[in-house]
Order: structure tokens, then sequence, then C-alpha cells
């Protein structure tokens, strides 16, 4: 099942079927094709929990080593933006990067959840882009102010409840050229002990979203650029960059 967030009445959730977009309200179901409706952000997470260093291609292209805990920021929902929005580059950067990665989306409050538990609280996954000022993230240490800014995090289009996360290939395209190229088979923490762990951190609240991690290939963004994430089994995330 695909679950889409629409700008009607005035935003609605519905289900995505054969491009046609079901909606719900009071009793009574409204149909609309997707080119009739303008798609949001498929949630509206009170925090998005981002995992840094999670893939060793990256790692070794960062310079850093793999860690032996998950390496964990927050980004806030301000910075949350749906598919076709634009990407806006802040004038206090100079490098702004693409980060194509696997999201999962909370489905019921979880704390404290173990491994096995952890596919429990999962609603399913959508696809995310970890936007990121590399030059301020350098300059800073630390990564709030790089990861922060409005409309570094677009997620979408829609969230698959159906989908097994283990292997799914992911490739991201900057102008329709190809920049990352993996699969999730190769997390070094997979989306089940990142749900567990996390859980034993903080309270996960239903809509909150945990980016996985992000693969070789990051590099930067200008005006005018589009950049597409592809993920199997979900579909195509493009944002436009101005």
């Amino acid at each position: 099942m695909r679950i889409v967030r629409v700008d009607k009445e005035p935003d609605s959730y519905g289900i995505l079927e054969n491009d046609k977009v079901i909606l719900l309200k009071e009793g009574e179901t409204f149909l609309y094709g997707l080119n009739e409706v303008k798609l949001l952000p498929p949630c509206i997470p009170s925090k998005a929990i981002c995992v840094g260093l999670n893939y060793k291609d990256h790692i070794e292209e960062m310079g850093d080593k793999i860690p032996e805990e998950p390496t964990l920021f927050i980004k806030p929902s301000t910075a949350v933006i749906g598919p076709d929005d634009y990407i806006i580059l802040p004038e206090m950067s100079r490098r702004v990067d693409y980060e194509g990665e696997l999201a999962v989306v909370i489905g019921r409050k979880a704390k404290n959840v173990s491994i096995e538990e952890a596919k429990n609280y999962i609603l399913g996954y959508t696809i995310a882009n970890d936007v990121t000022a590399r030059d301020l993230q350098a300059k800073d240490g630390q990564w709030t102010r790089a990861k922060s800014f409005d409309t570094f995090l677009p997620i979408g289009p829609w969230i698959v409840t159906d989908l097994d996360p283990t292997s799914l290939n992911i490739t991201t395209y900057v102008n329709g050229e190809v920049k990352q190229k993996s699969n999730t088979k190769y997390l070094i923490f997979n989306v089940f002990k990142l749900v567990s762990f996390i859980s034993h951190i903080m309270t996960l609240n239903p809509g909150d979203v945990i980016l996985t991690g992000t693969p070789s290939g990051v590099g930067p963004l200008k005006s005018g650029d589009v950049v597409t994430i592809e993920i199997e089994g979900i579909g195509k995330l493009t944002n436009r960059v101005k």
C-alpha cells in the first residue's frame, strides 16, 4: 500500500492505487487523478533522526572510521519539504550537498523496543534527501547548523507499507547523471537495529522519520540543478535547487 498526503480539504491522507488517489472524509470517498493533486511530504514528523556514517564506502570517502554504534543527529521539522518543492541554497554556505537515503516512518509510539519487535513499530518507508551544507559541517565540527536549514529535508513521494528494507537498490541522479548507486544490504546498522537503538534513547512518535544513512558519491548542488533519488520498491523523489 502507498500512503500519500495531498493538498485537498485542506491537507488529506489517502491511498494511491494505479495513479488514482483515494481519500476518505467523514465516511465519503473522494477520487482524484495523481495529476489533479499536489503531493505533500507524506508525514509530518515531530523529529527526523538521522544516521551518519552507515555505509562503509561513504565512511571511506569522508575519511572517517566505522563507528561502534550508530552516529546520530536530528533535523528539525521545519526542514521538511515534499516532492517537486525547491531546495533553497542558503547565503551563508558555499557548498551544499545531496545525500540520498532510505527513510523509515514510525507507525506507533516506540520506547525501548527490541530489534525483533522493531518491525511492529514501522508504518513504512519513504525516500529522503539529507541536504547538507558541507562547508559548515566541517567548520562547526558538529552538524546541527549544516543539516538544519529550511528545505534541507525533502521526503516523499509516498509511504510504502509492504516493503522489505533489507536489500533495496538506491540511486541518486543530478540532472539525469548517476551520482550515487548502492543497496541497503550494505548498511552497517540495518533498519531494525536503528529503530531499536534510537528507541532506547528517545521516544519515537507516529510520523517520526529515521534517515538510515547515505552511500558514497555525495557532491555539491548548484542553482538550477534537478536532484532525483530512486529507491527500489518505492519510486522517485525529485526536487529542484535555487
